[in-house]
């Protein structure tokens, strides 16, 4: 069985990218099946609990305040309206729910205590529970963890060198310093990017060295393919060849081996043998539901006549790390410490960033 390695170089990442086809596709297909079920596929299913009106100038996102992209936002979902959309993603055959906020960082106070409640309601629904809220102190994260988060997620998006093209408004280190608080619970890690943002593939490359370096290495790495949105600095990017996403995802499961590679944004330009391509190249978790928090996805029954086709099989929750126990908020150990931590705000300019944000008043 191939050892996970946590050394790699972006030299030795770019050789496997570029390797033949068929060659990368043996490889990474061979690699896959030493770790992990091929036919079994996890499902999530993901909720925008607070849309919009977010203060990031992040160039690829649509909920970004400054931008004009026809995006309604909405306040914080209630736990009842959650519970909702929970059972009705489990009828659906998601072992999974992920719970996104157009937040820059969790503050203390009563939103976050909903959405701890969020995490405990979920949680006792014996499915799996990721929150995606932006960056997190450790006590935050630990919080997380007693009320039973099974997952964070938090992207690095890109490679360090290529982040300061895409985001002025935070800083790579402070992703990687949530990561890093993540880490100090029993909660899982989620961290991927998104490529087709105008980066290289060194700078793909570069994205799955900060990640692979990573000890341990995440359990699961969301490669997306980015959604031009119109009104985004992005709005006119190219978008990603199939082939493009085959060679990510084949790369990311040889460099990567136990991880979960999840084919997440940009199914809906993907033909069903693309993504059969990419579930021989390693992929096996997929986002259900017919939105990405904003996006376009492709629908659960078209999904399942997909895995039905492909012989693929959903997977069972808590197949790759236990159940967290729930602890009520009256048990808590961890308190709120009404904490203001002074994330990072690098705040140089990038200039088409700057040039929709003026374009969208």
């Amino acid at each position: 069985m191939s050892i996970t390695k946590h050394n790699w170089t972006t030299e030795e990442i770019i050789a496997i990218y570029n390797k033949p086809m068929m060659d990368l596709l043996f490889e990474a297909a061979t690699i896959h099946r030493e770790h992990h079920d091929p036919n079994v596929v996890q499902v999530s299913t993901l909720v925008s609990i607070k849309t919009g009106g977010c203060s990031e100038d992040c160039g690829y996102c649509p909920q970004a305040a400054r931008y004009n992209t026809g995006v309604e936002g909405n306040n914080l979902m209630s736990v009842n309206q959650v519970k909702e959309q929970a059972i009705q993603a489990k009828s659906g055959g998601s072992s999974r729910v992920c719970m996104g906020a157009a937040w820059r960082n969790v503050k203390d106070g009563p939103e976050f205590d909903q959405v701890l409640e969020m995490v405990r309601t979920i949680n006792k629904m014996d499915m799996e529970v990721c929150c995606t809220l932006g960056m997190i102190t450790e006590n935050q994260a630990q919080r997380l963890a007693e009320a039973g988060l099974y997952a964070y997620n938090h992207n690095l998006d890109t490679s360090e060198d290529y982040y300061k093209e895409v985001i002025s408004t935070r800083g790579f280190e402070d992703r990687l310093q949530t990561i890093e608080n993540v880490r100090k619970t029993s909660v899982t890690v989620c961290s991927g990017g998104i490529i087709g943002m105008g980066e290289s593939i060194e700078d793909r490359a570069g994205m799955l060295v900060a990640l692979s370096t990573l000890n341990p290495q995440p359990e699961s790495v969301p490669i997306n393919a980015l959604v031009a949105v119109e009104g985004t600095p992005m709005e006119n990017e190219k978008p990603v060849e199939i082939w493009e996403m085959i060679r990510m995802v084949a790369t990311t499961r040889i460099v990567m081996p136990n991880t979960q590679v999840r084919l997440s944004a940009g199914r809906m330009n993907m033909s069903r043998e693309g993504q059969a391509m990419c579930f021989l190249a390693g992929a096996n978790s997929i986002f259900a539901g017919d939105k990405l928090l904003t996006t376009p996805n492709p629908d659960v029954n078209e999904d399942m006549k997909m895995f039905d086709l492909l012989g693929l099989k959903p997977q069972q929750p808590f197949k790759k790390a236990a159940q967290r126990p729930t602890v009520e908020a009256a048990d808590s150990q961890f308190e709120s410490l009404g904490e203001k931590p002074k994330w990072t705000r690098p705040g140089h300019t990038i200039e088409k960033n700057l040039e929709a944000s003026i374009k969208g008043k």
